[in-house]
């Protein structure tokens, strides 16, 4: 789903900061407050590549985010986090220098089954320190990119992605041979009740390879990783509270990911999508899915599910995806859980907000 109301929380940030002024919030992280301003989500769009993987600047808030489970020859499990976000001050088409109405932020992370360390950074559009564009492809910030191979045929069947923060680096190639993702209605993804919603793609087939650095180590790398790319104005509803959102690889070919996004009342906007191998999609709805947290790890004062049922019935699937390391916090400028998870039969990534 990658709502990522992470963005908004380093906006109201940066705004404190510089104007002394932060915007109310609604719901999680202000994702819930009005955006008459900006364009709006509906059904019925047809996407259009490579223009899509670009940014689109009548929209509020949008990102471009990939996860990769890695192992290196000796069986040691990594998972690695890339994600940009972009978010518009106010409604209006890009302008030059400081006059740009758009923030931009980044967030890395690598995990191990005993380390974790994440990084972020910040930055004013219009004067080129961040961006993305869609041909070439080409999403930066400073130093850290996810950008097409020179020569690549296809902009997202050959990608590179780097990061590196203060613990860590990683470098790697993805490629694939299968199409794109759309996920929701033909891409239009809805979550709540209320009608919020996001226009929603996915690449769930990249391999990945190359090298991940711990603490001054470097480890030879290989496996499975998945591009998530949305865009909205207003994708929560105020009563939404935070999220739980599953992108899974299974052995036997095909991928699911899935969400959960909590309520006040209690209750929950739970969907998904069954990938086939061949990248042919089955919308799954609250009552095809069983979903249950097992076990908690107490972290900063929180109680977050790091163990969980998963049945999917009509798929004959019944899992317990679990964290690699149940630590994996990243301790940013709205902190949030976020790492790779194992089960018997796969591997794959959870983000959980608002706890």
């Amino acid at each position: 789903m990658k709502i990522k109301a992470l963005l908004v929380g380093a906006l109201l940030v940066l705004l404190s900061a510089c104007d002394q002024a932060p915007a109310p919030q609604e719901s999680f992280a202000g994702l819930g407050s009005a955006a008459a301003d900006f364009a709006q989500v509906v059904p019925g769009k047809v996407f259009s590549f490579p223009e899509d993987h670009g940014p689109h600047a009548g929209f509020r808030i949008e990102w471009w985010y990939v996860t990769a489970n890695l192992k290196d020859a000796d069986g040691h499990v990594f998972g690695v986090q890339w994600t940009l976000f972009r978010n518009a001050l106010k409604a209006g088409p890009a302008q030059a220098g400081w006059q740009d109405p758009t923030i931009w932020l980044g967030h890395a992370a690598v995990t191990s089954a005993t380390r974790h360390y994440a990084a972020e950074r910040y930055a004013r559009g219009g004067v080129g320190q961040a961006g993305a564009q869609a041909a070439p492809f080409n999403a930066w910030i400073d130093d850290w990119s996810f950008a097409t191979r020179p020569g690549a045929a296809n902009p997202l069947a050959d990608m590179q992605l780097k990061a590196h923060g203060p613990q860590f680096a990683y470098d790697l190639h993805l490629t694939s041979s299968r199409p794109l993702v759309l996920q929701g209605d033909n891409g239009y993804s809805r979550k709540s009740d209320q009608g919020q919603a996001s226009y929603y793609y996915s690449q769930p087939f990249f391999t990945a390879s190359g090298s991940v650095t711990i603490d001054g180590k470097a480890y030879q790398v290989s496996g499975t990783a998945w591009l998530e790319r949305e865009w909205s104005s207003q994708p929560l509803a105020a009563s939404q509270t935070g999220w739980d959102w599953f992108s899974l690889h299974l052995d036997r070919g095909e991928q699911l990911m899935l969400f959960r996004v909590r309520q006040t009342d209690g209750g929950g906007y739970l969907t998904g999508t069954w990938i086939d191998a061949q990248g042919r999609t089955q919308t799954l709805h609250n009552a095809d899915i069983q979903l249950t947290p097992l076990a908690t790890t107490d972290i900063d004062g929180r109680r977050i599910p790091t163990r969980w049922s998963l049945k999917i019935p009509g798929k004959q699937l019944d899992i317990t995806p679990q964290a690699v390391n149940p630590k994996a916090w990243m301790n940013l400028s709205i902190p949030y859980w976020e790492g790779p998870v194992q089960f018997d039969g796969g591997v794959g990534y959870l983000e959980m907000t608002g706890y």
